[in-house]
Parts: C-alpha cells; sequence; structure tokens
C-alpha cells in the first residue's frame, strides 16, 4: 500500500472527545498534524517525535477526574520517618491478581519502603481476580489489626462494603490505580496512586502506527471488565489510532475476561486472524494476553504480524529485545509505584493531608532502549535471559 504523504509535525491536541467513560486524559496528548499536501514529495510520520513529546508528561485524570499530583511530589522528612518509627505499625497488602511481573514489582516496592519506614508486612495476598476471594482476603486480613492496607479492588462496587469496614476500623488505605465505590478520600482512604494508564495507551498506539507503517488493519483484545485502568488503556490507544491515523482501521475488537488471560488472548487472536488475513496487528491490553496473541501469530505463521502491548513483563521484553512480533508497549513504573503508595500511607499515619490522585508518566519502549527501561521499571539489572536475547 502506498501511504497517504504527509507532513508531520507535534502539536498537542485536546484529549476530551467522546470516551466511553468520564475518565479524560489530565492534560494534552502528543499528536501528528496533517496539514496541506503539497504535490510530488512523500513525507513519513515522525513517530520518534511523538513518542518524545510524551516524556515526562502525564495524560490521565483519576477514578473520579482527580487531577494528577507528580509522585515526585510526595515526600516524608527526616523528623516525620522518625515519628513513623516509632509507631512500630504494620500493613497488608491485598492484591487484585498477583500473577504478573507488574504485581511482583509494585510488592518489591512497597516491602522496601516499608522497611525503610520500619513498617511490617503482615500480609500478602492474590484474589486472581475473583471479587468474593478479595472481600474474604479483607476480611482475614483485619482480623490480624494492621494499621495499614495497600490494595487494588477487583470489582469497585462489589468489594465497596469490604474496604469501608476496614476504613471503619481505623486501617489507613491506600489504593492502587482504582478506588472502591462510596467511599471518600481524606475520611475512607488516604489516596490513590497509578500509573498513566492513558499515556501508556497512547505509547502503545503510536508504536502500532510506526510499525504498520501507518496504515492497515489492526485488532483490538481489550479487558471485558469495570476495571478503571484497563478502560483508560483502551479508550486512549482507540483515540489516538483514530485521530491520528486515517489509514488505519480497527476491523475487530474481542474482550477477555480471565482468569486464563493468555489463553483467552490466544483465541481471541486466532479468530481474528482466520477472520482477517490481512491483520497487520494486534494491540493487547496487557503484556499476559498479548503473550497469548503472540503464541498465536506463532501458531498461524504470522510472523510479520505487529504487537504493541502495556507493562513491561520480561516475556514481552524478551521478544522486543530481538526484534520479534512483539514490536514495542507502555511500560508502568510499579516499583515507584509501590514506594509512592507506602510513603502515603505513612500520610495516613501521621494525619498529614495527602493528594487525592498520584501518578506516574508513562514509559514508551521499544528494542532501541530496552535495557535502559527495564532498569528504570525494576531499578535491578537486566536479566541474563534479556541480554541474551538483546544479542
Amino acid at each position: 500500500m502506498k501511504y497517504k504523504p504527509l507532513y508531520v509535525g507535534l502539536s498537542l491536541m485536546l484529549i476530551l472527545g467522546v470516551l466511553l467513560t468520564a475518565c479524560a486524559p489530565a492534560t494534552q496528548a502528543p499528536a501528528v498534524e496533517v496539514p496541506e499536501e503539497p504535490a510530488g514529495e512523500e513525507v513519513t510520520y515522525d513517530f520518534a517525535a511523538a513518542l518524545a513529546a510524551m516524556e515526562g508528561k502525564v495524560f490521565s485524570t483519576g477514578p473520579s477526574g482527580e487531577s494528577p499530583t507528580p509522585a515526585s511530589e510526595v515526600t516524608l522528612t527526616d523528623e516525620e520517618l522518625e515519628q513513623i518509627k516509632a509507631m512500630n505499625a504494620t500493613a497488608a497488602i491485598v492484591l487484585h491478581y498477583a500473577g504478573n511481573d507488574w504485581s511482583t514489582a509494585q510488592v518489591a516496592g512497597l516491602q522496601y519502603q516499608f522497611e525503610k519506614m520500619g513498617i511490617e508486612v503482615i500480609a500478602i495476598t492474590d484474589a486472581n481476580f475473583k471479587t468474593e476471594k478479595q472481600v474474604a482476603d479483607i476480611e482475614t486480613v483485619l482480623a490480624k489489626n494492621p494499621n495499614i492496607i495497600v490494595s487494588i479492588p477487583v470489582d469497585p462496587v462489589a468489594t465497596s462494603a469490604a474496604y469501608k469496614a476496614a476504613a471503619d476500623q481505623g486501617v489507613k488505605i491506600v489504593f492502587m490505580d482504582n478506588i472502591a465505590a462510596n467511599l471518600e478520600q481524606g475520611k475512607d482512604y488516604v489516596s490513590v496512586v497509578s500509573a498513566d494508564n492513558y499515556g501508556n495507551g497512547v505509547a502503545a498506539a503510536h508504536l502500532m502506527a510506526k510499525y504498520v507503517g501507518g496504515a492497515g488493519k489492526i485488532g483490538i483484545v481489550y479487558h471485558e471488565a469495570d476495571f478503571f485502568v484497563t478502560r483508560q488503556r483502551y479508550e486512549a490507544f482507540k483515540k489516538t489510532i483514530a485521530d491520528n491515523y486515517p489509514e488505519i482501521e480497527i476491523v475487530e475488537e474481542q474482550g477477555i475476561a480471565g482468569p486464563d488471560f493468555a489463553g483467552d488472548g490466544e483465541k481471541a487472536a486466532s479468530a481474528m486472524l482466520t477472520k482477517h488475513a490481512d491483520l497487520k496487528g494486534i494491540w493487547g491490553v496487557w503484556d499476559v494476553p498479548a503473550e497469548g496473541i503472540l503464541a498465536a501469530a506463532r501458531t498461524m505463521g504470522r510472523e510479520d504480524l505487529v504487537i504493541t502491548t502495556i507493562d513491561l513483563g520480561l516475556n514481552a521484553a524478551i521478544e522486543i529485545a530481538k526484534g520479534g512480533i512483539i514490536k514495542g508497549l507502555g511500560a508502568q513504573r510499579p516499583f515507584d509505584q509501590g514506594v509512592t503508595e507506602a510513603i502515603l500511607a505513612g500520610y495516613g499515619l501521621l494525619g498529614k493531608e495527602a493528594p487525592p490522585y498520584v501518578a506516574l508518566y508513562a514509559l514508551p519502549v521499544e528494542k532501541d532502549n530496552i535495557m535502559a527501561a527495564w532498569e528504570t521499571v525494576y531499578h535491578a539489572d537486566p536479566p541474563q535471559s534479556l541480554v541474551d536475547a538483546a544479542k
């Protein structure tokens, strides 16, 4: 296909259009301008500039439309740290799902910072994306009388009463990514900390456009659940493609509910590739479903397929490093997110006023920056398997 000649520049176009839910970005996302086409000239999109324009900016708003506060502004003084250490506080980490590198890094960041604050982690639970299991986990944890709970609700409505019971017991709650329904910030919970999920969706869309050459048919595998952060990614990806790449057509969308997200991703991708033999790319809502999309592509002999996603899991990183089918992704910074959540828990113990929504900006990742990105995301050297893949 011959691409329509375009001059490319950077602009900041307002991302406040039609969204599936009210989670408009807090600032403008980088977009690609489409000026008049001069006769006889052919110019390509400047994808590098579009991605570079995202650096240091947060495009998400909070679950209730809150403006983001940078994580760098969340700090404790030496005196405050000593006050917290003297409390001999305890904390529980109540996860929605522990089966990925993101959750592992979150827990590592929380444990690292809690240790510095003299706070003992007395429980870490995994609901495996099951609402009833998370409610039971909260009830079990409350019997241990923790001072702090750091958690991400599987279902904001169905888990609300359990979190409210914890708040009424005096537990300082800090949420990851999303909040339970009908809870009041500053009264029932301290704050919510998130990656820039909207920004990561924007990054994944620009990377998809880059590797399909700005044109062609693509598919989407999204998270079929009332889950704020995955919905943000999905909306951002679709809107960025629609607003900036008129020759890219989203021809198929399939939702997955889990808990076998890799298997569901593989089934969805297989169906898409069977139906659309000319499909050039598929976006996966995070790295585990993307691994399923990757498996489907290999099974069907589609080594030419382009996959982009969210989250820098090891398997996705290895595929990017070796120049494989997964070409790029928007990375969260879960270790830093965990550190920030622990500090905000300290705010709760001290009665210190906390911002309602704290966010960490998105990190676009592709082969050229995979090693540096790993160190940024995990605060660790790349594992040998990733080093070997990059060779």
